[in-house]
């Protein structure tokens, strides 16, 4: 079901305690971080930025922003204060940031694509050659009370959605390959050894780009995986095999959000109608780390 609709290519959606709603909206015309009441029907651009990707909300109340085209870690107010807080890793300049987890640890795990989002489209759509593009995918983790970051990998092929499961291993996807990885939790802290979870794609080749983008676990263990291209959220069980797939009304998802507690509801956003979608998937969300 459509749930919002007249969104301007939306990623990022976020659940508030109030049942509202934060979401960004990429398109170049809009490029701002937007809250919509829990109904749909009031919406506030809290900022512009850029292109803004990936949002995560702390216990403070306080959003962080993934931005991709002004490469860089945002945090934002409610009431429209930005702050740059990252633009590189040890000088390690930034390239695409796109998705943010808070860790159980406290610290927010960021993704990056690896690639400029100027060499990726072509009159705002995405190159033919994609395929032979180098990516140097990474994922990092910053501690946002001292500023401290580190890198935890590199050298994916276009990193993407991020998400911790419910034993505290962070799951990171990467779209060209239609893959999902896991990095165990050893004693509290996240290792850079890159297992092979699960994959997303019902076929390996194709003309136009389709992949794993954004993705939450649900309380009944499975990973929802939002699939750009082919049009469904694809969910994987514990052992990373594929359960099942939910069709989305577009072809486009980008990403997902469980909604409160005790709502079985999966929001998904969409960029080929522009929508905010509400599907029934018969469980909650798993509390996501703040």
């Amino acid at each position: 079901m459509k749930f919002i609709e007249g969104l301007e290519d939306p990623e990022g959606p976020v659940v508030m305690d109030d049942g509202s709603f934060l979401l960004v909206e990429m398109a170049s015309d809009k490029g701002c971080t937007t809250h919509i009441s829990r109904d749909g029907k009031q919406r506030r651009v809290i900022a512009k930025t850029g292109r803004p990707n990936g949002l995560a909300v702390d216990r403070e109340g306080f959003i962080w922003v993934a931005e991709s085209l002004n490469p860089s870690l945002i945090k934002l107010s409610m009431d429209g204060e930005v702050e740059v807080v990252k633009t590189e890793c040890n000088g390690e300049k930034f390239i695409f940031p796109n998705d943010l987890a808070f860790g159980p640890d406290g610290r927010l795990y960021l993704t990056d694509s690896g690639f400029f989002v100027e060499d990726f489209l072509i009159d705002g759509k995405v190159r033919q050659d994609f395929r032979d593009l180098s990516y140097d995918g990474r994922v990092y983790v910053i501690d946002t009370k001292t500023g401290e970051i580190e890198r935890i990998d590199n050298s994916i092929k276009f990193t993407n959605g991020i998400a911790f499961g419910s034993e505290g291993d962070l799951y990171v996807n990467e779209t060209i390959t239609g893959m999902v990885y896991r990095y165990r939790n050893k004693d509290g802290k996240i290792t850079g050894d890159r297992e092979a979870f699960g994959n997303v794609l019902i076929q390996e080749e194709y003309s136009e780009i389709k992949g794993p983008d954004g993705m939450k676990f649900g309380a009944d263990g499975n990973l929802y995986v939002t699939v750009y291209g082919q049009g469904d959220v694809t969910v994987l069980g514990r052992d990373g095999k594929v359960v099942k797939r939910i069709r989305t009304e577009g072809s486009k998802p980008t990403n997902c959000v469980f909604g409160l507690p005790g709502d079985n509801t999966l929001y998904v956003t969409e960029v080929e109608f522009g929508t905010l979608e509400a599907i029934d998937v018969g469980t909650e969300g798993l509390a996501l780390h703040m």
